[in-house]
Order: C-alpha cells, then structure tokens, then sequence
C-alpha cells in the first residue's frame, strides 16, 4: 500500500488556511494511508479557554473534519490528522481516523505534554485499533497515538499488542530526540510508524514555540524509510508491505510476542 506524511505549519486560528494547505500539497499526491500533524486544525499554542471554544469542533461536525471527509472520498484514501475536539464542555488534543466511506474515529491523547494540561482533558480510552481496506494488501490494522505519547513505550507496544500494523503519529514535536526515538519503537514492535511532525512557530502574545520538522516513517526493522526536513512544507509517500509488521520474529529462536515473561513485570 502506499502510505506516508504531510508535514506543514497549521496557522493558528485559521482552519480555513490549513485545509487550503492540506489541499494544496496532495493535489497530485497518490496514497492509500495519509498521516497529518497534531492540532492540525487550530495550532497548537493557546492562551485562554476562549480560543479553545472558538477553535475546536464536534468530531464529524466541523469544518475541519468535514473537509477531511471530502477528501478522502475523493482521493478513496485514509487519513489520519490531529484535530483540537470539543466534547460537550470538555476539550481534547484528538487525532481522528476518517474514511472513504465517511466514518471517523477517534483517539483522544492520553500523555498531554506540559501547558496542554491546562487547556485540555486527558483521553478517556486505551488506545484502539481500527481495520482498514487497501486493494493490495487486503484488510491492514492501524492504530493511533499522538506526539508526547511516544514517550511512554506502554502506548506503542499497546497497539501492536492489539495487532497494529501501522502506528499513526500526529506531533507537534518541540524536543530533539523523538525522531531518533521512532527507530526504537518501531523495532521493539516489528511495527511500522508513521511521524507526521509540524514545522514552524506558534507566536502568541509575549510566548512563542518552536518546532522541530523532521517526521519520519520507520518500517518494522527500523530501516529509515523517509525523513523530512526541519522546516518545509512536503509530501512523503512510500509503497510498504504491511503484512511485514505481522512477523514477530526476531531469530529462529526468538518470537517477539510469544518470549515475553509477563510474570517478571512489575508495573
């Protein structure tokens, strides 16, 4: 299947811009799995409540995911973006999967990352996995886990311990390391990962964060298998294989999955 990353700077506060964005850059594109940044609706650097309220939407009712909605009928693909929700009086740094044929669904961040803690509510679900179609490969199992997630090894092996294949990675990376990072999370779960990193500056007021590019899509035996630039608008689309992420085999001797001594674990 043909899968990948758009990395861009989402302009706060401007959804309108960042779908135009989005458009612009898979014109000519071809996938069947697309991944786009965290927050890619809104920005990420709030300063009150207020723009929260402004700023987020109903999961399927808002502009944002309308819009996604469309293009994925169009292009007969999945996407994956980062988007800022409002569920009834709470708010959620989210990530939606939406389909060809209109579903969405929804991951909401459980390891929100410094400031975000005051502004959003902490996702409420295990993180899932969700069947998609690709005419190659058949039926391929994906899941998702947003930016500071990775930190914790428990979200990723938690998806591939449900069957992900594929782990969809909306960031809005700050700190250096992540990218490095991906190497290992995909390795230690015969896994592919897809990064999809934001590039840029939110500059609110007297406060400004940077972000670090870069997204990257790692195969199940940690081969590099794209890496983007730190600062530029682009596009990466790479045929994989996804039944390569179901061996768990390490040496003839070694299973991944099946050598785990669960009763040594402490938690």
């Amino acid at each position: 299947m043909k899968a990948g990353y758009l990395q861009f700077q989402p302009q706060f506060g401007k959804p309108e811009e960042n779908i135009s964005k989005i458009k612009e850059l898979i014109r000519d594109k071809e996938f069947d799995l697309l991944v786009m940044p965290e927050l890619a609706n809104s920005g990420y650097l709030f300063t009150d409540k207020n723009e929260l309220k402004e700023l987020s939407e109903k999961i399927g009712d808002g502009i944002f995911c309308r819009a996604l909605k469309k293009i994925s009928s169009e292009k007969n693909a999945y996407l994956v973006s980062g988007i800022c929700e409002r569920a009834g009086s709470k708010f959620y740094n989210s990530s939606v999967l939406v389909c060809p044929d209109g579903k969405i669904f929804t991951y909401r961040k459980i390891h929100l990352f410094d400031t975000e803690k005051l502004w959003f509510t902490p996702g409420n679900k295990s993180p899932e996995v969700y069947e998609i179609s690709d005419p190659k490969s058949g039926t391929v199992k994906i899941g998702m886990m947003i930016c500071f997630d990775w930190f914790f090894p428990e979200t990723a092996r938690t998806l591939a311990l449900k069957g992900a294949q594929i782990i969809c990675h909306p960031s809005n990376l700050v700190m250096s390391y992540c990218q490095r990072a991906m190497f290992t999370r995909a390795l230690e779960n015969r896994v592919f990962t897809i990064t999809a990193n934001r590039t840029g500056k939110d500059v609110r007021e007297k406060t400004e964060l940077g972000f670090t590019g870069e997204s990257v899509m790692v195969s199940p035996i940690g081969e590099y298998l794209c890496k983007g630039s730190p600062d530029k608008d682009e596009v990466c689309i790479v045929e994989i294989n996804p039944e390569d992420a179901l061996n768990k085999n390490i040496t003839q001797n070694n299973n991944l999955f099946k050598d785990r001594r669960k009763s040594f674990y402490k938690t």
